[in-house]
């Protein structure tokens, strides 16, 4: 979950380092560091603290001429976040040094046999472990720095995306992969490498993914060398032309990443079914899905795997799939799938869900679903990301780059992909009816406008932020499709303003959480019209006799909840199977302005990193 970033060619390498650090720093931020190779030595920085802290640490102490470099912007793993933890790492020579991305899961017991070879450690990392270790196989081994990486990656378990160079080998870099996201980017006798492909768009619209247990040698003068870890086999090079811009990576005009992200909503909606929804024609064409249709038709179910705010989209998209098309489904942590020896057949269909593509326990997940036989489906937002490699077929969102780390438009946007293949699935099967179709595929259609109309209210969310961003805790109740509305509400305000926050089905406060309630304990219901309207009034009924603040989520004209509510967040009327995508933006909308007048980092709130790259 850091990012890395390296450059080899004739520029100077600094400015591109730093500047691509800044846009990986969604990746990390707990510390950061640089080294240069200044023509005869290699100069390095690093401290604790943001991409910012480094900058300035530099202007003060160390040089930055140098057409080679690396750098590094970290989420802690091995080792508390301080100066000593932070990358680069070099080996006891000094001769080596290294970025990495991912865990070394047996450093412990390669750091002992290292030890008692002689090797000194000045940090905690597994980060020093492997480049010491690289150093002893290429010293004893009497081996070039490409062959020394080889054989020492064959010997660790874990993950890894790692960059590493040779002090006295100038013109080199020698990168490899396994779990972790690794970018090359390819211009005119110049490379770049990446976590992924925003550090460099500038530069080169020409990109190589490294596959999982590749490792490429970088030179200068000559083309991309990349083999295989296990067995040194070659690979020939495939060379991707980059869809990402430049304006999509900066924040446009807006405070905050999270808020231009919030506001793009009803455009990347519009993206992800533009050109694949014809709702006067009654058409959905997804590429993805149409050679497949058959897997989903003929599935005895459907296994939904994803983590966090994608797990959500998952829940809502069990409702939609019952409810539509008639076929079961589950929808599992992908943390905890594997781990407890799940049932997967030939006859399953398993929809792994992720923005980034590189979420290691969804990946994991789908990796075992491929070995039992199930056909496996991805929805993702990065234009090949490991797992739109790794799935059978799949359909990206077209959300463009998040970097909040606060997920919001990805949560829409998976949505709007889940809602479509639901309702191919529907109509394939004879489970909707035409008119009912005809009507949601009308109604999708003005999702974008009535996301817009939601945004609109945002005024009005700002005072009631402004009365409870001191609460220590809140309630999120939903029922139905917006019960996982709610959790993604909690889920929200906990991420970026710290409070504590708790997601229910409505009908379950009276289990148990009805016990918190007082005159101090917000309370936000999701309330809109739908078949659960009678049932959530009597919720909001039982909530106001215990003096709860209630906070409500209603649909415009909406008379009784008013009435029973302290406090009402407008959306447009929306058919309840398509609601969470217009419900939810109160709610985003709710914990990025009580983050912000409670002073903290909206798009990098503490301890959290964007892609969640190792288990």
């Amino acid at each position: 979950m850091c990012g890395i970033v390296g450059y080899i060619g004739k520029r100077d390498a600094y400015p591109i380092i730093l500047n691509g650090l800044k846009r990986l720093e969604y990746r990390g931020y707990d510390s950061a560091g640089i080294a240069l190779y200044d023509g005869s030595e290699i100069q390095l920085c690093k401290t604790k603290g943001k991409v910012a802290d480094l900058e300035a640490k530099v202007s003060k102490e160390m040089p930055t001429k140098g057409n080679l470099g690396i750098g590094h912007t970290r989420w802690a793993t091995h080792g508390i976040p301080n100066d000593v933890n932070s990358h680069p790492h070099f080996s006891n020579s000094g001769n080596l040094v290294i970025i990495h991305n991912g865990i070394i899961e047996n450093y412990t017991s390669i750091k002992k046999e290292l030890i008692n070879r002689g090797y000194i450690f000045y940090s905690d990392t597994d980060t020093e472990v492997l480049v010491n270790l690289i150093e002893d196989v290429k010293k004893n081994e009497n081996v070039k720095l490409g062959k020394a990486v080889q054989i020492a990656l064959n010997q660790v378990v874990g993950a890894y995306a790692i960059a590493v160079y040779d002090k006295n080998k100038p013109d080199e870099i020698v990168v490899a992969k396994l779990g972790s996201p690794l970018a090359i980017g390819i211009g005119d006798d110049e490379f770049f490498i990446a976590s992924d492909a925003s550090p460099f768009i500038e530069f080169t619209n020409n990109a190589i993914y490294l596959e999982d247990e590749e490792m490429a040698i970088i030179r200068l003068g000559r083309e991309i060398n990349i083999r295989k870890i296990k067995d040194d086999s070659l690979v020939a090079p495939y060379i991707q032309e980059l869809q990402l811009n430049l304006e999509q990576i900066e924040k446009g005009g807006y405070d905050h990443f999270m808020l231009k992200e919030i506001y793009e909503q009803p455009s990347v909606i519009q993206d992800t079914f533009r050109g694949r929804l014809l709702a006067d024609k009654g058409i959905i064409r997804l590429g993805g899905l149409e050679d497949y249709i058959e897997k989903f038709v003929n599935a005895d179910r459907i296994i939904i795997v994803a983590c966090g705010t994608s797990w959500h989209a998952g829940l809502v998209a069990e409702y939609i799939f019952e409810d539509w098309a008639r076929i079961p489904v589950e929808v599992e942590y992908a943390s905890e799938f594997r781990y407890r020896n799940p049932v997967i057949t030939e006859k399953d269909v398993v929809i792994a869900i992720s923005q980034s593509g590189e979420t290691a326990d969804t990946l994991a997940a789908v990796k075992l679903a491929k070995e039992k036989g199930a056909f496996v489906y991805g929805i993702c937002n990065v234009v090949g990301s490991t797992i739109s490699r790794a799935t059978h077929s799949g359909t990206y969102t077209h959300a463009g780059p998040e970097i909040g780390v606060a997920s919001t438009k990805a949560f829409t946007t998976q949505i709007t992909v889940l809602t479509m293949i639901a309702l191919k699935l529907a109509k394939v099967k004879g489970t909707i009816s035409q008119s009912d179709y005809m009507l949601h595929l009308r109604e999708l259609d003005l999702i974008p406008s009535k996301v817009s109309t939601a945004l609109d209210k945002n005024d009005s969310i700002i005072e009631i932020a402004k009365i409870f961003k001191d609460a220590t805790n809140f309630l999120y109740l939903g029922r139905g499709y917006n019960f996982p509305v709610a959790l993604e509400g909690a889920l929200k305000l906990k991420e970026i303003s710290y409070i504590h926050a708790e997601g229910y089905p409505a009908a379950e406060m009276k289990h148990g959480p009805i016990a918190l309630i007082d005159e101090q304990m917000p309370i936000v219901v999701i309330a809109v019209n739908s078949n659960h309207y009678d049932k959530v009034v009597s919720n909001i009924q039982e909530i106001k006799s215990r003096k709860g603040k209630i906070i409500a989520v209603v649909t415009e004209g909406d008379t009784i909840v008013r009435e029973l509510a302290d406090y009402i967040m407008e959306v447009p009327y929306t058919p309840e199977t398509l609601s969470p995508l217009v419900t939810t933006i109160p709610l985003q909308l709710l914990s990025y302005h009580i983050a912000l007048m409670l002073k903290r980092n909206v798009d990098q709130p503490r301890n959290l990193a964007k892609a969640v790259t190792v288990e």
